[in-house]
């Protein structure tokens, strides 16, 4: 099997055996044992498929002896993320390497250039997963999800990511789907009166132990406008209902569900926005999260003001529970520029915190009823035609503890929340590319 290190060896792999349809191929540097057959059968799978690039569900050894399943997820068009789980072995359709490629061998990659190459054969042919577990791999990261879900936001990795942002950059122009650097500018006082200038939202299910430091925190906010905090309390059975009940303030509206209403983050916060309480702007704070100052609020507003944009998006600081400082520390996403951005935003896996919107844009566009990727649903649309202000100071205490939705997740439920998301990117590519040919 031929061992991939960079694209230009691969290359002249391709021209010195043009006999061979399909090139089987190892990525990365894991310990890796076929099972017998594997290959003739994923060769035999993408001739029948036509696919440019074919991969399959695999096995992990893990350093006990025990095996675990790791499938993987199929192929979008907005599987955009450069941390695509392809696995360990896949096949390369060696007349479209050789025919569709020769361009990218200049480049000095620091991933080989895979990343590019996938791109390239996405835009040329199919990529397509095989659903057989084929083979077998090391294990070799063992952290826990919550741990490596900010990866692509490591300043550690910075050339990394300004390399990878280029190459997709590249694709998307390919590909017709890159947005334009001008965006409609709003005025906000065009959409009359609202009841506050900004509301908080908080949606909660099941967080006594944090929520009265989430509604403490956005109550202590200091503005020079009226503001209030709506909670949408999503039948919770912990307690959570009898603490809120607790706090005496007229600017805090409780929002209280049964369950019945099946309704995930993004529908509470369709019903706190669509409310008659809810402010011209619409200011996130998770339920086990805080504010780290005062003043978050009042700068959120002036961003909005200052730059005429339809979403704000701060800086948050990853904490424990007790507002310590842990890695990463700050998250600022200063990838984003104003000129490609919204480009990049198809790549990464999140846009950062708090988020704020533009309350009349939000009620006509609305986020998904789901628990997981709402938001980022919300902002990649929004970054389509409207500005996106950004502020890289710390405006948001992010705490990780072991009750996290998101602290260990299975592989399924990653690969559940991974297909989600490139089924958002998917939605959004075509969008622009529409949009672009309609111009």
């Amino acid at each position: 099997m031929y061992k991939f290190t960079d694209i230009a060896a691969l290359y002249a792999y391709a021209l010195q055996h043009p006999e061979q349809e399909y090139i089987p191929m190892q990525i990365g540097t894991r310990h890796v044992v076929m099972d017998p057959w594997a290959e003739q059968r994923m060769i035999a799978v993408a001739q029948q498929s036509n696919a440019a690039l074919l991969y399959s569900h695999y096995r992990e050894r893990l350093d006990d002896g025990t095996l675990q399943s790791h499938p993987c997820i199929a192929y979008q068009a907005g599987s955009l993320r450069d941390d695509f789980d392809f696995g360990s072995v896949v096949v390369v359709n060696t007349s479209i390497l050789i025919s569709e490629c020769e361009d990218l061998l200049s480049g000095k990659w620091m991933d080989g250039g895979w990343y590019a190459l996938r791109l390239r054969l996405s835009a040329y042919g199919t990529i397509q997963l095989l659903p057989e577990y084929l083979y077998t791999a090391q294990k070799v990261d063992y952290r826990l999800s919550g741990q490596m879900q900010h990866d692509y936001v490591d300043p550690r990795n910075r050339n990394y990511q300004i390399e990878m942002e280029q190459v997709v950059t590249d694709h998307l122009e390919m590909i017709n789907a890159l947005v334009p650097v001008e965006k409609k500018e709003i005025e906000h006082s065009e959409y009359g009166q609202f009841p506050v200038e900004a509301s908080v939202i908080i949606p909660v299910r099941n967080r006594v132990s944090t929520i009265g430091d989430a509604v403490r925190s956005a109550l202590a906010q200091e503005a020079e406008f009226e503001f209030n905090v709506i909670v949408v309390d999503n039948a919770s059975t912990d307690g959570t209902a009898e603490l809120l009940a607790s706090i005496d303030d007229s600017r805090l509206h409780v929002i209280t569900l049964n369950g019945s209403e099946n309704l995930g983050i993004g529908g509470c916060w369709n019903l706190a926005v669509t409310s008659d309480k809810c402010g011209r702007f619409a200011v996130q704070l998770d339920s086990d999260d805080l504010y780290s100052s005062p003043a978050t609020l009042q700068t959120i507003v002036d961003k909005f003001c200052e730059q005429k944009c339809a979403m704000v998006i701060g800086t948050y600081l990853m904490t424990d529970f007790n507002l310590n400082p842990i890695p990463l520390g700050k998250i600022d996403h200063s990838e984003w520029t104003d000129e490609n951005g919204p480009n990049n935003a198809l790549r990464i896996n999140g846009l950062g915190a708090p988020r704020a919107f533009y309350t009349p844009l939000l009620r006509e566009i609305l986020l998904p009823n789901t628990c997981y990727g709402e938001d980022y649903a919300v902002g990649i649309r929004l970054s389509r035609e409207y500005k996106i202000g950004r502020i890289y100071d710390v405006l948001y205490h992010c705490r990780r503890w072991e009750g996290n939705s998101d602290a260990a997740l299975s592989v399924d439920k990653v690969n559940a929340n991974n297909y989600y998301k490139d089924f958002l990117r998917t939605c959004e590519l075509e969008a622009r590319i529409l949009m672009n040919e309609s111009r």
